[in-house]
């Protein structure tokens, strides 16, 4: 059952109706071979039993139930076909689905870990090798070994001999099969890891393309592509050059059966034991037998290969979903304390109590890699923290549903990601069933309804994946337009104005003003000029809050802030010296 399970990505009852139709279908196939044996019978008794004359009446009714035969298989294979092949589809688009929700519900700790290129093969690739395991090999295998036990079952009636004759090597062929079982999977399984690994190669090879192409990395000296792929070839030649002998050898012994069997049929011929009639029978249907035998033979070496794909599937299905039941209260004030958090074993935040009240600014600041960023995610519940909790109106939002908690909050990102859609979609992914004028005002008020006129079709133009065909500007205007639209309690920004020029940054820190008020707003600023009339500025260093109050506050405490203001004032007063800097660092370089 568990094969099942796996190959049918935990689904086992998409297979019910492929499988029912298909059985019938091929018993229906069976029944024109039936009928050539009442005919050979009656056409062989003159000569067998020269008393009794050729039933000329019998064999008209044998030859009309053949074509009427052959329109009832034509019509059971129609449903079969259709069961085997829309269901198959079916299960994998509704699988491709449940698994894409699945992964939005999973934490961003465990997504990190995992190579997006691996993921993405998981939804393409396995779900195509599952579509054809459903579609091509599970029914008709579960349909071919019906007949051989019916077949064992009627044959047995009219000659237990022949019987035992045709079926003794049967054992033999699924014996070799099952335990060779062990081998097939541990190839199959580095053929997977092979081709997992080709993907993620080509994924990182695209993603990089740009720094791939300044660095003359092409061709044959990214060797990292090339030996993915050399890797693939090699571990699919492995593959197929070790399961070919397995399933040929199992294919001959169960071919071997009708040898024997017509071995021992003229050895009774010819004892007088046996009548040419119950021969030719058993000549006709067992041929007919081994057929869907062997392609079930052979396709089980590639289900238990494709059983691998269902069950990564599985195992990412069965990952344990980020918890919650209870609703956000209505009062919107932060807190987190005595937080503790890390990445992969590499601690960030070391026991950080900070409140936030409903309504207030509060601007989060320090060098790079000090944890202000991961602040932001701990409170949107991008993760969980190891140590400590995070409240929202005093209750752990660890206790809340994540989707409702998110309808609570709008982050808008430093690196904004628009989606391949028009710009209408992107902003509408701030509310879904907001109207064309609700988008329009929101984008006035985030400073992008301008430009974006003037674009070649307006709002109806396509954006490139990841807003490729925008400025960095332009995509964090549509960015702050689509959390205006979303209206949410609480505004998280995350470096929204570090990488812009100073017109770009006008206009965005306009956006962000309307964006803002009535809201309890959290900042992670690099630039701390547009953070001093916060209300609180937290000043983190190595994962610690090491200074906290108003901006003229820290200013005479003459700490970390201080110095990071004096540095940017000062570097914002010599342009001149930064520019003769990077100029003499250039110089060295050179």
């Amino acid at each position: 059952m568990s094969m099942l399970r796996n190959i049918t990505a935990n689904n086992p009852r998409s297979l019910i109706k492929p499988v029912f139709f298909t059985t019938v279908a091929n018993l229906a196939g069976v029944i024109p071979f039936v009928l050539l044996v009442e005919a050979a019978r009656l056409i062989f008794n003159p000569f067998v039993y020269p008393d009794m004359p050729l039933d000329t009446e019998r064999l008209w009714w044998v030859c009309g139930a053949l074509a009427v035969s052959l329109v009832l298989m034509f019509a059971c294979e129609i449903p079969a076909y259709r069961a085997q092949y829309r269901d198959a589809y079916s299960a994998a688009a509704d699988g491709r689905s449940k698994l894409a929700e699945h992964l939005r519900k999973l934490s961003l700790g465990y997504l990190n870990k995992r190579d997006p290129g691996d993921l993405a093969n998981m939804m393409v690739g396995d779900f195509a090798m599952l579509e054809h395991g459903i579609s091509h090999l599970v029914p008709q295998m579960i349909g071919a070994a019906v007949m051989p036990v019916l077949a064992l079952i009627g044959l047995s009636f009219l000659d237990w001999r022949l019987t035992l004759s045709l079926f003794a090597a049967l054992p033999a062929g699924i014996l070799l099969v099952l335990l060779t079982s062990g081998i097939q999977r541990k190839l199959g399984s580095q053929h997977m890891r092979a081709k997992m690994d080709a993907s993620n190669r080509l994924q990182e090879y695209l993603n990089g393309i740009r720094v791939i192409k300044a660095y003359n990395l092409t061709g044959e000296r990214f060797i990292r592509l090339e030996g993915s792929f050399r890797e693939l070839m090699r571990q699919s030649i492995r593959l197929e050059g070790m399961l070919g002998p397995i399933v040929l050898s199992a294919v001959a012994c169960i071919r071997a059966g009708l040898t024997l069997m017509i071995m021992d049929g003229v050895q009774l011929l010819l004892g007088g034991s046996l009548d040419v009639i119950t021969f030719v029978a058993f000549l006709i249907i067992g041929t007919r037998i081994f057929d869907p035998l062997t392609t079930a033979l052979a396709g089980y070496a590639e289900f238990r290969y494709l059983e691998q794909a269902g069950e990564r599937i599985v195992q990412l299905l069965r990952e344990p979903v980020m918890q919650g039941e209870r609703q956000p209260p209505a009062v919107h004030d932060v807190e987190l304390k005595q937080v503790t958090f890390g990445y992969l074993d590499q601690p960030v935040l070391r026991d950080v109590s900070v409140s936030m009240p409903a309504g207030s600014f509060t601007a989060l600041v320090g060098p790079s890699g000090s944890g202000k960023s991961t602040v932001l995610r701990l409170i949107a519940r991008f993760y969980d923290p190891e140590k400590g909790r995070v409240t929202m109106g005093g209750e752990d939002i660890h206790d809340m549903d994540p989707e409702a908690l998110l309808c609570k909050v709008s982050m808008v990102f430093q690196d904004v990601y628009l989606f391949q859609d028009t710009i209408e979609g992107n902003i509408r992914f701030g509310r879904s069933d907001a109207t064309r004028e609700e988008i329009e005002e929101a984008a006035r008020l985030a400073c992008c309804h301008d430009f974006i006129l003037k674009l070649p079709n307006g709002y109806d133009t396509m954006v490139g994946e990841g807003g490729s065909t925008l400025s960095g500007g332009e995509k964090q205007r549509i960015s702050i337009a689509r959390a205006i639209l979303k209206n949410a309690p609480i505004i998280l920004l995350d470096e929204a104005t570090a990488s812009l020029d100073p017109e770009n940054e006008a206009e965005i820190q306009k956006a962000i003003d309307r964006l803002v008020r009535g809201r309890t707003l959290i900042v992670v600023a690099h630039r701390l000029k547009t953070v001093q009339h916060a209300d609180r500025v937290v000043v983190l260093d190595h994962g610690r809050i090491v200074e906290q109050g108003r901006h003229h506050e820290l200013l005479s405490s003459n700490g970390l802030y201080a110095r990071l203001w004096r540095r940017q004032h000062d570097a914002g007063e010599r342009p001149d010296d930064s520019v003769n800097t990077m100029a003499a660092t250039t110089k060295k370089l050179l």
